[in-house]
């Protein structure tokens, strides 16, 4: 095994990765753009438009559903949910992040993917516009990363 030092992380080479995206559609102005600066990246990190299949899905709930579906089909070297949930006056916002969140982690354990989590869960609108864009960038680099480290590892 190498050491942290020289290790194989940090691999942000996207050539010849195929990428599954699912978006939420609930909130849209906000994961649409959380999208725009995902794939954005994708294409910088050198990730053929090509290989990148990008669905949408209702709400943050089914984004686990059709993440399963993707890895399943063993097409994708990495998988990235994008979803936004704003905290609202009900215990619902508890229910759908830590589901949708654990649904997520689910699918990278049962499936041995990488999965990029960009499900922003927020108090305010005003929390998702400050972190949307950051948020976007961050899940192409680290599905890009951890698919290569996966791979190295394998």
């Amino acid at each position: 095994m190498q050491n942290a030092d020289q290790g194989t992380s940090g691999n942000l080479d996207g050539q010849g990765l195929a990428i599954g995206i699912v978006q939420a559609r609930f909130n849209a102005e906000i994961t649409d753009k959380l999208a725009e600066a995902c794939l954005a990246e994708l294409a910088a990190l050198g990730v053929q438009q090509r290989h990148v299949t990008h669905v949408t899905v209702p709400g943050a709930l089914e984004i686990a559903v059709a993440l399963k579906a993707m890895a399943d089909s063993d097409d994708y070297d990495a998988l990235i949910a994008l979803g936004c949930i704003i905290r609202g006056e009900t215990y619902h916002f508890e229910l759908v992040a830590n589901e949708s969140g654990a649904g997520v982690t689910r699918v990278a354990l049962d499936h041995q993917v990488a999965v990029a989590n960009a499900i922003l869960t927020v108090e305010n609108e005003e929390q998702a516009w400050a972190r949307v864009a950051d948020k976007g960038r961050d899940a192409a680099r680290v599905a890009v990363e951890m698919a290569n480290l996966l791979d190295e590892l394998s």
